[in-house]
Order: structure tokens, then C-alpha cells, then sequence
């Protein structure tokens, strides 16, 4: 049993994945999306880059790959699925979350680690924190930005399917704390099911203690 790392043309944070993954002892290998996802699959991460050079929008070219079918029908089946900055982008481009990550309100592309506050601690990718707790990740995105009609975000909201928001040190959310503009500083959901995550920030880059913390590892937990 096998988290499958999709690689499509342009995705860069597919050996972090790996590396983070592997270094956690949780199997995985890389995939490329035209060779479709392996029979004894236990996950899928989407990782980060910039598949297809973000053409049309970020994720959407990949959005509509054949292998993204299929993770759809591996997530309907109860198989994790974890989609990270461009695969978050992925996700909700493909239906397997709601809302849209679109250009930050700066404009610009940003490099940074921010903090995180835990929204719900009761789904695979939190259970390793508590609800409350602030931990701290890097972004490194253009299109970061957390969009959604008003009555499907309260909907999230009330049915606790925000995972992170965007915080400063001591947990509290607020517009100065929210490096990229998105809706109710939300950083991360799960879809209908809480096996279904996408989030912006990178949690594979937040692993290694020499490189970067390890504040991230609770949500690659998410797959073992």
C-alpha cells in the first residue's frame, strides 16, 4: 500500500512530498498523471508547482487530466487525498473541494512562512494537533487567495470543514495576519468527506528540523 505522488508537467514540490512522506515512514512513490493510479493505492497527494505553467488559471489544465478521475473516484471510495498549494488549486478546480484560490491581493508572488491556527482537530489531517493550536509553515504562492460565495462559506464555517486559517503568533485571525487576502483568512478545507483536504501553505516543507520545523508533520499523518 502506496500514497501516490502525482506528477504532472510543471510540478516541483513532488520530491519534497516524497522526502517528507518517506522520512514520517509512510510509503509513497511518484506517479506520473499519465500512467494512471496504481491498483493498491492508500493515498494521493497533489503536490505543489506550477502545472501547465498555470495556464487559463492555476490547476485548471490539470484539473481535467484523466488521472484526476480517477483520484476523484479513489476519494468517493474513502482513499485520503491531500492537494497542496497548486494541487489545493487542483482540487477545487476539479470539484473535490468548493471555492477557488485566485491571485493574491498583493499581486504578487509570495515566499514566506506564516502561521496557523487549527480550526478542527477532529479530521486525519489535524489529529495530531489540537483545536486552537498555532503552528507555523512557509507559502510560496501567486494564487493563494481563498475564494467562495458567502452562503457556501458559512456553510463551511458551520459545518467545521475549515481546517486552518491564517493567524499571527498568538493564534489570533486577522486581516494584518492574512498574507494573501483569502476569505475569512481560510488557509485549508476538506471537501464532503474529511478524508479530502486541500490546504495553500506547504506542510512537506515544514518536516525536517534542519530545513524548515516540523510543525507539519501532524498533516502528512493525515495518509499513515
Amino acid at each position: 500500500m502506496t500514497v501516490a505522488i502525482v506528477q504532472f508537467g510543471g510540478s516541483n514540490c513532488d520530491r519534497d512530498a516524497k522526502r517528507a512522506l518517506s522520512h514520517l515512514g509512510i510509503d509513497a512513490e511518484l506517479v506520473w498523471h499519465e500512467e494512471g493510479l496504481p491498483r493498491d493505492v492508500s493515498g494521493v497527494m497533489l503536490p505543489g508547482g506550477f502545472s501547465y505553467g498555470d495556464y487559463l488559471r492555476a490547476g485548471a489544465i490539470a484539473a481535467n487530466s484523466p488521472i484526476v478521475a480517477e483520484v476523484r473516484e479513489a476519494a468517493e471510495s474513502g482513499v485520503p487525498v491531500l492537494g497542496v498549494c497548486n494541487g489545493a488549486q487542483i482540487g477545487c478546480e476539479s470539484g473535490l473541494t468548493p471555492g477557488v484560490f485566485t491571485t493574491n491581493r498583493s499581486a504578487r508572488f509570495q515566499c514566506e512562512h506564516v502561521y496557523l491556527r487549527v480550526e478542527n482537530d477532529d479530521t486525519p489531517w489535524t489529529a495530531a494537533y489540537d483545536e486552537g493550536e498555532v503552528i507555523e509553515v512557509p507559502i510560496a504562492h501567486g494564487e493563494g487567495r481563498f475564494e467562495i460565495a458567502d452562503e457556501q462559506y458559512d456553510e463551511l464555517d458551520s459545518d467545521g470543514r475549515v481546517l486552518f486559517r491564517y493567524c499571527d503568533e498568538d493564534g489570533v485571525v486577522s486581516d494584518e495576519a492574512n498574507p494573501n487576502g483569502s476569505k475569512g483568512n481560510v488557509a485549508g478545507i476538506v471537501g464532503e468527506s474529511d478524508t479530502i483536504a486541500v490546504m495553500m501553505p506547504h506542510p512537506e516543507r515544514a518536516t525536517l528540523p534542519d530545513i524548515g520545523g516540523t510543525d507539519g508533520e501532524g498533516v502528512l499523518y493525515g495518509f499513515a
